[in-house]
């Protein structure tokens, strides 16, 4: 028997405590997979190499990589290194003493998307990136601070856009649909960083 999601009157649907712990339980694992990772961050390895790192970590725990296979996509993670913005592809590129990274991991685990992403350091970091990942970290925060009710997402990009642009860092506004929950990708499209007055997206 096929039920109907629980929607309220924006369309967005409305969870019952046992989905809560699905998901939770799923991003628990993908935190865990970050975890793990971080000591495998060193100069000389591969990108490769930590994505099959990532991927038998997750395989292990009963989980299914969500990217792999997505539309031909041959890798269980997204490796953004240096200047990739995002979901930067996994590769025998080896990293170097100074590289900044973003790993992105999606698990699925009994059927729930778990989906975070963390940067990392390879060896000594240089004053510039730290300045960039302090500013950038301080950023999510504020963010995350705007995530209570009555908000819109663009009262979380407009606190961001403000924070960031007040020191001087470049903006990348882009448009994406992200995973949650039961699905890899919502229709739903998010503006990562908003432009102007605070609204309903």
């Amino acid at each position: 028997m096929n039920i109907k999601p629980r929607l309220n009157a924006d369309g967005i649907t409305i969870h019952t405590p046992e989905e809560f712990d699905g998901m939770r339980k799923s991003g628990a694992l993908a935190a865990e997979i970050l975890d793990m990772i971080t000591e495998h961050v060193v100069p000389g390895v591969t990108t490769d190499a930590l994505d099959k790192l990532i991927h038998d970590y997750m395989i292990d725990a009963g989980a299914i990589p969500a990217t792999l296979g997505y539309r031909g996509y041959t890798k269980s993670s997204c490796i953004s290194l240096n200047h990739v913005v995002c979901h930067g592809i996994p590769s025998d590129k080896k990293l170097k003493d100074g590289d900044i990274l973003n790993i992105d991991v999606t698990c699925i685990l009994d059927g729930w998307f778990g989906d975070t992403s963390r940067m990392y350091v390879c060896g000594k970091l240089s004053r510039k990136a730290e300045r960039l990942i302090d500013i950038t970290h301080t950023a999510l925060m504020i963010g995350i601070d705007q995530v209570k009710p009555g908000n819109t997402f663009g009262d979380i990009g407009a606190a961001i856009q403000a924070y960031v642009e007040a020191r001087d860092v470049l903006l990348y506004v882009i448009f994406v649909a992200m995973d949650w929950a039961e699905y890899f990708i919502l229709p739903l499209m998010l503006c990562i960083l908003a432009a102007g007055v605070p609204e309903r997206f």
